[in-house]
């Protein structure tokens, strides 16, 4: 299961629940295995299939909805901090929801673009007045090749 197939399977639905399916996956992992990959991503598989899969490779297995008994671990970002509001994949646990401070920020950037107050001074840069005079004189000196 990738992210840029999910609709294809209809959503996040578990992988390999079937023979033929299961068989896909464990032979899919050891051409992989064979064709020199360093280490394979088991999302949404059943537990005992990724367990059957991490015993029979010799390269590291790591897990994303797939149990605890891949060699490793990993989850996005988004979902660890609750990034986006809504249902979220069965296996994510969410450890933090950070959704509603990034809104009031994000709304907080736009009222303060929208009136003027950002950026302030102290968030802007200086030149010279004698360097904008100078450019102001040679601006009408200037060609525009076109």
């Amino acid at each position: 299961l990738t992210p840029q197939s999910v609709n294809m399977f209809g959503g996040f639905k578990v992988q390999g629940k079937d023979f033929d399916t299961a068989k896909a996956i464990v032979e899919d992992a050891l051409l992989l295995e064979s064709l020199g990959v360093f280490a394979i991503v088991l999302e949404c598989v059943p537990e005992k299939l990724s367990e059957l899969i991490t015993k029979k490779l010799s390269i590291p297995t790591i897990g994303i909805g797939s149990g605890s008994v891949t060699d490793g671990q990993v989850l996005v970002i988004n979902d660890i901090l609750g990034l986006q509001s809504g249902v979220a994949p069965k296996f994510v646990k969410r450890y933090a929801d950070v959704a509603e401070v990034v809104e009031n920020g994000i709304k907080s950037y736009i009222d303060e673009v929208t009136s003027g107050t950002f950026p302030a001074k102290e968030h802007t840069f200086s030149i010279d007045e004698n360097i904008v005079s100078k450019i102001e004189k040679s601006i009408s000196e200037i060609k525009l090749g076109f």
